[in-house]
């Protein structure tokens, strides 16, 4: 048995390093490598960056050497029914531990054939923390596809005197990004001649309330389709930070800030305002205070949604989960709001026939205590996105942090060995809440989906550490 644990620790190192290297190190909440691409290619214009170029569903880099193991042949019913009583004499007694406290849940799915092997009110609907953002990124590549990417635009009137930023709801855009854009509206300023606009800003693509419902918090901005940073007022941390009550506006004056060193002056501080339809437009003028005819004079997209989602699962980015079940709503014609996005993702998670008894999606982050989900949902998504009919889900899987080496797993697992590259889960902590959803490689290098939830924890360590051992002994 020693041996076969150590041989299974060395496999899961080697596939862990594999992943993170192909992945690449993650700098303030963005990959070197896709830093490193984007300056390589340019951000604006191009064959990479039209989104109306053809989309095929496709996983993300890492996906074979992260999903090897699903190519395995399936186990037969009866290798299953012995797994599954091994797996009940096993995790029966790690539930019980009093650190879960007296609500907890589990459900264990064997990912190549969505086979049920352990349930203990798998059905019963929980406060899932960020768990949740399995289902808002699960429901997000599937009305969008891993290949869509998301727009922010500078338009100008006809004089090209007077400009609009629009947001198009790209929660990762950052200063580099924005002087992309402010590089490429010069350009199209000086040909003209223009030294001198008006600036405005248009971030009403969403609507509702900008303000989760928790609350001004160092987790997440206020919810704009316009922000720059994500409104950090602390550049320095990938972390919780003060957030800026006004992301929008303070993307549109560092803007204006790159214009000005491009030689483009503003006339006053920007405003918001909604912009002029794009010329050719049969749509009416949105706005009294800009109503010729507007043109698009720059433009840079997000990098693709399965790099968002990853990154939104490894890092538990809070502000590109909002952002992805905002998109989502869009993409079914829904209001860009907490409500609309609720509607959006519940309503595609149902075309992805998993169990929604009970769900409830109030937020796509999880910092809504209002939030429900079963564990059985959890790993019904999970397996999902292993079924070689969903390969654009791929994604949800690959963007789980690996177990000592990656994301919100980096320092996890310290003592419940042998997980180290074999687990990757998304963890979920609130006061009070502790969950832990993903795969784990078993020792005959089949895939299992798991998820753990436990809601009256009164200590979030040993709660943690209790969930750590549960999940390693499906590597044993």
């Amino acid at each position: 048995m020693w041996q076969l644990t150590a041989g299974s620790v060395v496999a899961g190192l080697a596939l862990a390093a594999v992943a993170v290297a192909v992945a690449g190190p993650w700098d303030s909440g963005q990959r070197k490598a896709e830093r490193e691409w984007a300056a390589a290619q340019g951000r604006t214009g191009g064959a990479h960056h039209d989104p109306r170029a053809p989309r095929t569903p496709s996983p993300a880099p890492s996906a074979p050497e992260v999903l090897s193991v699903l190519t395995a042949q399936g186990a037969e019913p009866a290798e299953l029914a012995d797994l599954s009583a091994g797996l009940g004499k096993t995790l029966g007694p790690l539930l019980d531990d009093k650190a879960l406290g007296k609500l907890r849940t589990a459900s264990v799915v064997d990912a190549a054939t969505g086979k049920p092997l352990y349930g203990k009110a798998a059905d019963t609907p929980m406060t899932p923390a960020s768990t949740v953002k399995i289902a808002t990124m699960a429901a997000a590549l599937s009305a969008l596809g891993p290949d869509h990417r998301i727009a922010t635009t500078v338009t100008a009137t006809r004089d090209a005197k007077t400009l609009t930023l629009v947001g198009g709801g790209d929660a990762t855009l950052d200063r580099e990004g924005l002087r992309s854009l402010a590089e490429d509206t010069t350009r199209v300023l000086h040909d003209r001649g223009v030294t001198k606009v008006t600036l405005h800003y248009d971030a009403s693509l969403y609507s509702g309330p900008r303000a989760h419902p928790i609350g001004p918090n160092d987790n997440i901005a206020p919810v704009d389709a316009l922000m720059a940073g994500q409104g950090r007022l602390d550049k320095s941390t990938r972390g919780p930070a003060p957030r800026s009550g006004d992301p929008a506006g303070d993307a549109a004056d560092l803007f204006a800030e790159l214009l000005r060193e491009e030689g483009v002056r503003t006339t006053a501080a920007p405003t918001a305002a909604k912009p002029a339809e794009p010329a050719g437009s049969a749509k009416p003028a949105r706005s009294a205070k800009s109503t010729a005819s507007a043109e698009v004079v720059a433009k840079t997209y997000s990098r693709p949604l399965s790099a968002l989602v990853e990154r939104a699962l490894t890092e538990s980015d809070n502000d590109v989960a909002e952002s992805l079940a905002r998109q989502t709503a869009l993409a079914m014609g829904r209001p860009a709001s907490f409500a609309g996005a609720e509607q959006a993702v519940r309503a595609q998670l149902e075309k992805l026939e998993v169990p929604l008894t009970g769900a409830r999606f109030a937020d796509g982050s999880g910092l809504d205590r209002k939030d429900r989900v079963s564990a059985a949902l959890l790993t019904a998504l999970l397996a999902r996105a292993a079924d070689p009919d969903h390969p654009e889900l791929r994604p949800v899987l690959t963007g789980l942090p690996v177990a000592r080496f990656s994301g919100t797993l980096r320092n996890r697992y310290q003592d419940a060995a042998p997980a180290a590259g074999l687990i990757r889960a998304k963890t979920g902590t609130l006061t009070g809440v502790n969950t832990l959803a993903g795969t784990a490689v078993d020792s005959r290098g089949r895939l299992l989906a798991f998820a753990f939830m436990a809601g009256s924890t009164s200590s979030p360590g040993e709660a943690q550490a209790v969930l750590d051992r549960l999940s390693a002994s499906l590597v044993r």
